[in-house]
């Protein structure tokens, strides 16, 4: 109870203590153009009113969606390929250690000649940010698992599909799941900057207009924690799933 009352009661302090410090801050400087917490609150609440919030949200969430889910339905079976394969890895690597640290924004100009001002452009963006993170760890998990495994599955006259879905994929599940935790924080980090340059609705789009349209700054801020939140909330649900009993086991060498 101690413990559960400590992750609840201290994040909360936190944030209470932050948020009285920005608003006395606001008070004492007089300041004009910066909000204060409670205007923020007005902004947001006549956004919602007006369900022009949760018409953003609903957006930016269904374009994280598709470009993620895309990501790890290409980027797992290719991962598993080129850690079972090392003649095709080699093939590749060459390629995929190229790409990678290009940065997915770097592609927004081609992504807007490609695909237009449009939900393609950002789920094209949010598959790039995806799809590398997502390959890399399930290749070196594929890699990493132990022969014995393998050799065990042999033994036991297992055929290649069902080594594949009864002791390749368990073993590599929880690096798999590390991966996909880590190119979901990339992911939502490019949507909000997609959504500010190749679309009209979301919540980058929400800031940056807000900024444009009447410098806006309670909706810049709020806008800003609203994607600060959801991101907290669905990171806390890929933490759940790391802790579920199949994917919390690792093995050891």
């Amino acid at each position: 109870m101690r413990i559960r009352f400590e992750r609840i009661a201290l994040p909360l302090l936190t944030a209470a203590m932050l948020i009285a410090v920005w608003h006395f801050a606001v008070v004492a400087t007089h300041a004009t153009n910066f909000p204060s917490p409670l205007a923020v609150l007005r902004g947001v609440g006549k956004l919602a009113e007006k369900r022009i919030l949760w018409m953003y949200i609903a957006d930016s969430l269904r374009r994280v969606a598709c470009g993620y889910g895309l990501a790890v339905l290409f980027g797992v079976p290719v991962g598993l390929l080129l850690g079972w394969s090392p003649t095709l890895a080699r093939a590749a690597n060459p390629l995929i250690q190229m790409l990678r640290p290009i940065s997915p924004l770097a592609w927004m100009p081609l992504a807007v000649i490609w695909f237009g001002v449009s939900d393609l452009a950002p789920v094209f963006l949010i598959f790039l940010a995806s799809f590398f993170p997502i390959v890399v760890a399930t290749m070196n998990g594929v890699r990493e698992i132990p022969p014995m495994f393998l050799h065990a599955g042999r033994n036991f006259g297992l055929s290649m599909p069902n080594l594949i879905a009864r002791v390749i994929f368990p073993a590599v599940l929880p690096r798999i799941v590390v991966g996909l935790r880590i190119a979901f924080g990339v992911a939502w980090l490019v949507l909000v900057a997609a959504e500010m340059i190749a679309v009209d609705s979301g919540l980058g789009y929400l800031i940056i207009d807000a900024r444009n349209a009447g410098k806006r700054y309670d909706l810049v801020i709020g806008g800003m924690l609203m994607i600060g939140v959801i991101g907290l909330a669905l990171d806390t649900l890929l933490r759940r799933v790391e802790r579920l009993r199949f994917v919390r086991w690792a093995f050891t060498e």
